[in-house]
């Protein structure tokens, strides 16, 4: 029986100090937030249910694209200024070269649908949510915002090209209207 005990005991230490040195030896990298160069993450959002999921990867490959994010939908500064500037400025992006418009929030899509629906986004601005923040976490642009409930997007816009960053804007709060309105938009030919 002692013997038994002791194989136990050992055994259970071998075991712990194989399971502690794993976890000493595991790989660690830290993010960096996403520059212009980088290269779209495969991440799935969604447009206006969970069923239909968009590979923000695959929608930017072979076209120019222009992406903003922001804190929330509904929210004043997103509803007042963000959006509809967006909206508005559509038709001269696109008569610039830019395929497509697109809306990011960490919200589920039915509010985004819904967001989208009461600023006439339709045809002008694909209204894309991030349910879980995964690709805000990929592009290492989220903030903590607990009176929004939480993890957000930092406010930001940027021109995508063939699914690289050609030209990224942070709000320098992560929040503010400076540099991610439409009319700041800087696209190359």
């Amino acid at each position: 029986m002692f013997f038994t005990a002791v194989s136990i005991i050992r055994n259970a230490s071998a075991f712990a100090k194989q399971a502690s040195s794993r976890a000493v030896h595991t790989s660690f990298f830290a993010m960096a937030p996403v520059k212009v160069g980088d290269k779209m993450p495969a991440v799935d959002l969604f447009e206006d249910s969970p069923a239909n999921k968009v590979n923000i990867c695959e929608l930017t490959a072979g076209k120019k694209i222009v992406l903003f994010a922001v804190p929330g939908a509904f929210t004043p500064g997103c509803s007042k200024t963000h959006l509809p500037g967006y909206v508005q400025n559509a038709d001269k992006l696109k008569s610039e070269g830019v395929s497509e418009i697109v809306c990011v929030s960490v919200n589920d899509p039915y509010v985004m649908a819904a967001w989208g629906a009461q600023h006439n986004t339709k045809g002008k601005v694909r209204m894309l949510a991030d349910p879980s923040g995964n690709f805000i976490k990929a592009l290492d642009l989220g903030t903590n915002l607990p009176p929004l409930g939480g993890f957000r997007s930092k406010r930001f816009s940027m021109v995508i090209n063939d699914s690289t960053v050609e030209d990224l804007n942070v709000e320098p709060d992560g929040t503010g209207l400076s540099c991610s309105l439409a009319d700041k938009i800087k696209l190359k030919n």
